[in-house]
């Protein structure tokens, strides 16, 4: 995994700006298994940025754009991104399958039409009332016929009926 300086972190959003702009001298992201271990990449243009098995541990991604595009989704497959401050991030669309969010800050973060993961790699992530809103309908939408999970559905439910995607729960 080889660490990438200051300058060509800026570099690669510079020309990854102009490239998502269709401008001359654009060329997309690839940071594939890149270190930016606190790397502050504050309210940065992400989208459709390669970032699989990137290194984000610690990373300060409060404001960035990660949103998925039609073309191809943002993919943090399998990236680190323990500790990373993803307040008000937009993470719209992005794939976090093996993303390891220990610890993340995923406060005021868009993760509509994301995945989230379901490993021990999503505990401990501060998250704030409309995400858990919208896990808890999540929840609630599954079928599952077993007594203790109709029980805990039924404790949640309400809570999950305020959440902006309730509108399928039955």
């Amino acid at each position: 995994m080889r660490r990438l300086t200051k300058t060509e972190i800026k570099l690669k959003l510079e020309f990854h700006g102009k490239w998502l702009k269709n401008e001359e001298g654009g060329e997309e992201a690839d940071l594939q298994g890149a270190d930016l271990q606190g790397a502050n990449l504050q309210r940065a243009d992400l989208r459709r940025a390669n970032l699989q098995g990137a290194n984000l541990q610690g990373a300060d991604l409060r404001g960035a754009d990660l949103q998925g595009a039609n073309l191809r989704r943002a993919d943090l497959q399998g990236a680190n991104l323990q500790g990373a401050n993803l307040r008000g991030a937009d993470l719209r669309g992005a794939d976090l399958r093996r993303a390891d969010l220990r610890g993340a800050d995923l406060r005021g973060a868009d993760l509509d039409f994301s995945s989230w993961p379901l490993w021990c790699g999503s505990k401990n992530v501060k998250i704030d009332l409309r995400l858990a809103m919208q896990l808890a309908a999540h929840f609630c939408a599954v079928e599952c016929e077993d007594p203790e999970y109709q029980t805990a559905r039924k404790a949640i439910f309400k809570f999950a009926l305020k959440s902006h995607i309730a509108e399928y729960l039955k």
